[in-house]
Order: C-alpha cells, then structure tokens, then sequence
C-alpha cells in the first residue's frame, strides 16, 4: 500500500484529499504546519508528498526545495495562486505537478496515481545489469539513475533524469513540448506543458557549460528541443 504526505493547514480540504485517497488504497498522514511537515517528509518513508504552497512557520517552496534534496519521491504542489510564475517557481524547486484550488478530489486521485505508476515503474527494474548511456562526456546509468557529467556526478530529480535520458536516446531527434510532455509526464489529459520548459532549464545548468549556447540540448524556435550529437 503506497503511503501518501499531505502538508496541508486547511483542515477540511486535508481532511477531503485523505477520505478520497483512502478510499482509493492509499495509507495518508497529514501535517498542518510546513516545520512539522518537512521533518516528517524527511525522517519517515513516504511514496508521495501532496504539499500546499501556503502554510504557517515555513511555505511550500522552502519544503520542496529541501525535500527534493534528500529524497526523489513524486511532488505534487497545490496552491489557490494561479499565476503562472508561482507555478513556475514550484517546478523549478522540484515538483512533479502543480495543481490550483479549487480541483476536483478525484482529478488529484488521478493524477497520484498516474505519478506513483511512472515512479514505480521507472525505479522498481530487473534488470541485472545496469544499461549505460554514454553521450561525449555525459554518462547516464539507467538502472542507478546517476548522471556524470565529464566525470562529475549531477543530482536530478525523476522528471529531469527522464527527460534528460529520453532525449539522449533520442539524438537528433526534434521533438516537441507536447510530445515530451506526453512521453515523460504519461498523463494526456492533465497538467501543464510549461513544465517541459521549466526542467529542460533545470537540465541544461546542470549539463552545459554555457546556458546561453547549449552544446547538448538545443532549441529549435518555433518547434521544440533536440539532443545534439
């Protein structure tokens, strides 16, 4: 049974995210406070974090940041602000998804469990052994999901190993926001492809040696992103 975190100070809709999720399956904790909240994320095993952008003594951004830190469990941010740099903000510090109060309970039922899916089946492999990318100077181990860069071991989150991996394998090739988005977030019918922007950022500063002329990852106006060999 996957466990969920939910860091949430209004009560009621904590309350309505857990009935709804429990009914689902799920095993669910909640925290009102974002200090409380962080040390349980961190010191116990979650499989999922649903994290409030608003919250006393210490905000979700803060939480994601650290969080993201230590541990690679799937992120969904939730927040009342619609704006469109706040969730921008929240997928740069390391969310998975962001979703704006209010939503349907069983819109977020469905989009944990398309994240918990992809994130098992990504990390809970047979393969014996490990499956190695190699790209000039860039060194992706698959079964680990450990990234080098000319010998430097990088840290990414999920979406970002992903995202970075697909396109590796993919050299050349040109694809577009809304294919990588539907390729990498699996999930057609929700979401936000802005988050393709966000992580491919993410990726190049921590791949390129100049960001402003990517040697890896190019953009091509007008259409999307290609891994260049």
């Amino acid at each position: 049974m996957s466990k969920i975190l939910i860091i949430e100070d209004e009560e009621s809709i904590a309350d309505l995210e857990k009935d709804y999720l429990e009914l689902s399956g799920f095993e669910v904790e909640i925290e009102n406070r974002g200090d409380i909240g962080l040390k349980k994320a961190l010191d116990e095993e979650f499989d999922l974090l649903i994290l409030d952008l608003m919250l006393p003594e210490m905000d979700g951004f803060e939480i994601c940041k650290k969080v993201r830190e230590k541990k690679n469990m799937p992120i969904i941010m939730v927040s009342a602000k619609k704006d469109d740099i706040d969730k921008i903000r929240g997928l740069g510090m390391g969310a998975d998804d962001y979703m704006t109060k209010p939503f349907s309970p069983s819109e977020l039922v469905a989009r944990v469990k398309a994240h918990l899916a992809r994130y098992e089946r990504l990390v809970n492999t047979n393969i014996q052994e490990n499956e190695i990318v190699e790209i000039r100077g860039i060194k992706i181990d698959k079964t680990a999901r450990r990234v080098w860069v000319n010998g430097e071991e990088k840290t990414f989150t999920t979406k970002e190993f992903d995202l970075l991996t697909f396109l590796a394998q993919n050299p050349n090739h040109v694809f577009t926001k809304e294919e990588l988005f539907n390729k990498i977030w699996d999930m057609e019918s929700v979401g936000d492809i802005a988050t393709v922007t966000v992580h491919i950022k993410k990726i190049r500063e921590k791949i390129e040696f100049n960001t402003a002329k990517p040697q890896y990852i190019e953009t091509i106006w007008g259409v999307g992103y290609r891994f260049k060999v």
